[in-house]
Formats: C-alpha cells, structure tokens, sequence
C-alpha cells in the first residue's frame, strides 16, 4: 500500500466520522421529529422539574416492586432444595440491584433541578449580556433614510 493511498483512505475516514459524530439533541430536531427544532432551543426549568418528579416516581415504583418482590420470596425459602438455593441467591441479586437503582434515582433528582435552574440562569445571564452588547454598539443609522 502506498502512503498517497493510505492518506486517502485515512482522509476519507476521518471526514465520515466527523459528519457521522455531530451532536444532535432529540429534542431540536430540526426536521421538527421531535421538539424544539432549529434555532430556538432554550432551557426550560419545568421540563427538569418534571423529569427530576418522573425519576422520583420510578423511586416508588422500584420500591413498589420491592416490597412484591420480598413478598413472593418468604415462602421460597426451602433448605435442601438446589433450586432454592439457587433462587435466594438470584433474589439476593436482584435485591442488590434494585437497591442500588433505587438509590441512584434518588441521587439523581436534586441535580437535575440544579442542571435546570443553572441552564436557564445561563440562559438569562447570556440574553441579558447579548441585550447589553446590542444597546452599547448600535447601529448607525442608513444613510438616505431606511
């Protein structure tokens, strides 16, 4: 192989993966598939609030399961019988795993409202500098009227 061949190659490749690997959020989709669309994407403080109370709400439902899950386990629990064994130890697992889902969710809900509050005081902090930079350098006016 050649090395004009292979700096092509590699040329060719590396201009795919860039044009493959661009950032697009789902919700500004800008064939309007999915939200915001085009240039217009802004916070907005409800949208994380009600994701930080849907994640909350998979906290009760993780522990609905749970306690249904505990339930079903007290009769299981027979000594001598592999397959009980073998059924406490996947519960253990299970139990293990929803704990610590369970804890996760939690975890998340406070810093999605402060992802929240600091986008959009970003948000606002940007507007109000762009506003400030528009009134300091305004445009002279036409020449010969507008």
């Amino acid at each position: 192989m050649s090395s004009t061949s292979f700096d092509a190659e590699w040329a060719g490749l590396k201009e795919g993966t860039a044009a493959a690997t661009q950032m697009r959020l789902a919700s500004a989709a800008p064939d309007g598939g999915g939200g915001g669309g085009g240039e217009d994407l802004k916070s907005d403080q409800a949208v994380w609030n009600k994701a930080s109370n849907d994640v909350g709400q998979l906290v009760s439902g993780i522990k609905k399961a749970q306690t249904a899950f505990e339930a079903g386990q007290k009769g299981a629990a027979v000594s001598g019988v592999d397959s009980a064994a073998a059924q406490s130890e996947l519960y253990q697992s299970w139990k293990t795993y929803l704990d610590g889902l369970s804890a996760k969710c939690s975890a998340l809900q406070g810093p999605m409202v402060q992802a929240g509050k600091g986008q959009v005081a970003n948000d606002d902090a940007l507007r109000a500098d762009f506003t400030r930079m528009n009134d300091q350098y305004k445009d002279t006016p036409a020449t010969g009227g507008r």
